[in-house]
């Protein structure tokens, strides 16, 4: 196949061939592997021909799961086009997301007001109902999370629906759990793939197809963190107290027991004990919204003995759940959380992290497994499927390959081989320069002002040279506010335009706007990694701060209580591995050229940090400055400096 890219139109890369041969190896002696692939190898591609032939070969389908919409389209598209190519012209394949990015025609006839017909929320129920919109990326210009919520699918009906045949969530679930031979390649986030996986193991109906040829998980770095939030279980006081509701309407209505609306009270009482010492947590230890705060000890409360009583309604629950109808299983899920919650604050379960927070004005309180590798070996590592795991950013510095893909490997339990990492073919060493920022004051919270001030002093200058043509990632979204209502405040002063991420998944909107304007993006979240602006639209990539995990993090404390070394093999591998995708935002094909600058003095050479090596070392960048007259030389010979 390769041999014929000349011919087709394509270009010859060494490294995506590499990969491809390496899947197929993997594939053929039904091995897992693990690849590292370079930005600008053609990553996609090198997964999807050995796909389309083994999906030929045995006509099952190809499962790919990512972390983004916006690459799962971009893998539908590249599928089409080497498909067609390869002579590959009946490819069938559907793109899946979860049910909050499609709209419900259910919950949307639901809310029409007639009174209110210039409301933001009744012109979107109008479109949603007239067929306009059917995904949350059909609505241009993007939509607010607080709008968007009252209409998308929450929770789906299907075959029970009336809009059924009319709906995009309900034709992609039948599409994605389709029979062997009726569909070619299945591409999903990796949270449809983990809620599946679940799904399997508990004995439940599958989400997607049962016996896939191949599984491929692409930006494989982003794994661990969805299984923890797909394995997390969340509880409000309002919530569980209308599942346990739920369950006595549903038990009352076929034993007419008394003695069950007794049971429930019990349940609702220990509810209401548990959420009024959470609450006290909160008021004391948060210091802000979405803080994550330890739970005090509730030793003194009679939660084993609510155990047993929610043991007793789910076994009765679980007869009544052989019937298949869907309220009932969607109570005896629920009730199972909340057992496991009343296990895990009695103490009888010692396998969860346990913390509380508080967003849009309800205490919430969150369990989560400890160790998820067991899981990942038992339910997608376990040899039945060859699984692929890529990413441009999977390794860290060693000189064997155990030694590099080892922190990702022992995070996710991984068994299997460890392939030759494909390099990146762009020409670092001659088209970047990376700058570090040496003055700016350590930052901690008690001099954040101190830190914001110098740093926001350094990035309006970094701007300036490149005559804007900037994103700025951050790590936190209260600095990127500050920054951002700072040069509002600035407003003529500043010669180029400003941008801020928008709310919501797509972002195709800003990043139109700041490709057009030249000016500066700044941004948190999503846009460290999958955000693609090649040639001189962008120039410059500012780091505010090193994106270390917040060591208070329940997650990140029991990884680090298991380290001997917790800096060294916890925080700095985290971080190495968010800024290698921050910074894999700067060059994105053969003729771009680019700064990227640092504003976190740990990194200066007078800070001498032990993982300074470390990290200069894992990223590409060659050509290091600390001296701002340095830099200016070379955006002035490389000619970054562009004029509008």
């Amino acid at each position: 196949m390769y041999d014929r890219f000349p011919r087709i139109g394509l270009r010859e890369r060494h490294g995506q061939q590499d990969m491809s041969l390496d899947i197929a190896d993997a594939y053929v002696h039904g091995r897992n592997a693990m690849i590292e692939a370079g930005v600008g190898i053609g990553k996609s591609f090198a997964y999807l021909i050995p796909g389309l032939v083994i999906n030929q070969l045995t006509r099952q389908p190809v499962i790919i799961a990512t972390s983004s919409i916006q690459l799962s389209e971009q893998i539908h598209k590249d599928l089409r086009v080497i498909g067609s190519r390869l002579g590959f012209t009946t490819v069938r394949s559907v793109v899946g997301k979860g049910m909050g990015q499609y709209a419900c025609r259910y919950r949307a006839a639901s809310l029409y007001k007639p009174e209110d017909a210039d409301s933001p929320l009744n012109r979107l129920v109008e479109r949603i109902m007239n067929y306009e919109i059917d995904e949350r990326a059909d609505i241009e210009g993007g939509v607010r999370d607080a709008i968007w919520s009252d209409v998308n699918v929450t929770d789906c009906k299907f075959e029970h629906c009336r809009y059924k045949t009319t709906c995009s969530f309900y034709d992609m679930r039948a599409k994605i759990n389709a029979r062997p031979g009726d569909m070619d390649f299945i591409i999903v986030n990796q949270d449809l793939l983990i809620r599946d996986l679940i799904k399997k193991k508990e004995g439940a109906k599958a989400l997607i197809a049962e016996r896939p040829a191949l599984v491929v998980i692409d930006e494989a770095h982003n794994l661990e963190a969805k299984v923890r939030d797909a394995r997390t279980l969340e509880f409000s006081y309002r919530g569980t107290r209308r599942v346990l509701e739920d369950a006595l309407q549903i038990l009352f209505k076929q034993s007419a027991d008394k003695e069950l609306i007794a049971q429930v009270n019990f349940l609702k009482k220990c509810t209401g004990e548990i959420f009024r010492q959470v609450e006290a947590d909160l008021l004391r230890d948060a210091k802000q919204d979405n803080d994550r705060i330890k739970v005090s000890a509730m030793l003194s409360l009679p939660l084993r003995r609510g155990a047993q009583l929610m043991k007793d309604l789910i076994l009765s629950l679980s007869v009544l759940s052989s019937r298949n109808e869907r309220e009932i299983d969607d109570t005896y899920e629920a009730m199972n959380g909340i057992l496991e919650l009343f296990q895990a604050l009695s103490g009888m379960q010692q396998s969860y992290l346990i913390w509380a927070s508080k967003s849009q004005q309800e205490a919430t309180l969150s369990i989560c497994p400890k160790n998820i590798s067991q899981f990942l070996k038992s339910t997608l590592f376990n040899g039945k499927t060859s699984v692929i795991l890529t990413s441009a950013t999977m390794c860290q510095g060693g000189e064997t390959l155990d030694e590099q893909y080892a922190y990702l490997a022992q995070s996710l339990g991984y068994r299997g081989d460890y392939m030759e990492r494909q390099p990146s073919p762009f020409d670092y060493d001659h088209h970047t320069m990376m700058y570090i920022a040496k003055d700016i004051p350590y930052y901690n919270h008690e001099n954040r002002k101190a830190y914001l001030e110098a740093a926001y002093t350094e990035m309006v200058k970094l701007c300036n040279l490149t005559n804007g043509r900037t994103l700025v990632l951050f790590s936190a979204k209260e600095d990127m506010k500050d920054v951002h209502e700072r040069l509002i405040a600035e407003g003529d002063h500043i010669p180029w335009a400003v941008h801020v991420q928008k709310e919501g998944s797509s972002q195709d909107g800003v990043i139109a706007e700041f490709r057009g304007s030249k000016g500066v993006l700044l941004s948190t979240g999503v846009f460290w990694e999958g955000i693609n602006i090649e040639g001189p639209d962008l120039s410059q990539v500012i780091i505010f701060r090193l994106p270390f995990p917040v060591p208070a993090e329940p997650v990140y404390e029991y990884k680090a209580s298991l380290a001997e070394h917790p800096l060294k093999e916890v925080f700095v591998p985290d971080m190495l591995l968010r800024l290698r995708q921050g910074t894999g935002r700067l060059i994105r094909s053969e003729t771009d050229f680019g700064v990227l600058s640092i504003l976190d003095s740990r990194l200066s050479a007078a800070a001498k940090k032990d993982y300074r090596e470390k990290v200069l070392k894992t990223l590409p960048f060659k050509k290091v400055t600390e001296d701002f007259r340095v830099l200016e030389k070379f955006v002035k010979a490389k000619r970054i400096r562009y004029t509008v």
